[in-house]
């Protein structure tokens, strides 16, 4: 079961194991329950400085669409593991899949008659798995790191536009 949970979730195995005693063997609610410390964990990381990352760029099968997407983290060694350059990667998809205009609901102008959910990227709900958003993944890797992660900005191309 822990090693069912650990593939799930990412965590460590000693988080696995405590999580299952606490939750009496329910997978799923194990499961939760290390996504919730994994919120913990980002909340507790998010001042740190991020001035390490990659630059991950997306063009649609068809060539008529592209994205661009800077993420950053606080060490160059992270930058380099698969977890990050895949969460790069589905970034870069979701901002040629979505188009949205700001990165959080924070950059929305006052007066500003916008859905947070369409036009912030980390409010939209996650193309591979709508029943999470966006902030839920990042959230998830920086657990996983261990390391604030920060998306700085990014660029949507379209043919025509």
């Amino acid at each position: 079961m822990i090693k069912e949970l650990r593939a799930q979730s990412g965590a460590g195995i000693m988080d696995c194991r405590s999580a299952l005693v606490g939750c009496g063997g329910d997978i799923d609610k194990a499961l939760a329950m290390l996504r919730e410390k994994g919120l913990l964990k980002a909340a507790k990381k998010a001042e740190r400085v991020t001035s390490q990352g990659l630059i991950e760029a997306y063009i649609h099968t068809a060539g008529r669409i592209g994205a661009m997407v800077e993420i950053n983290c606080e060490t160059d060694f992270v930058a380099r593991t698969d977890e990050y350059k895949q969460l790069a990667h589905c970034l870069a998809m979701q901002v040629a899949a979505l188009a949205p205009k700001y990165i959080s609901e924070d950059e929305i102008k006052e007066g500003e008659e916008l859905d947070p959910k369409e036009a912030c990227l980390l409010s939209q709900p996650y193309i591979k798995d709508p029943t999470r958003t966006v902030k839920d993944i990042v959230v998830e890797v920086i657990s996983k790191t261990g390391e604030n992660i920060k998306v700085r900005r990014f660029i949507r191309y379209e043919l025509g536009n």
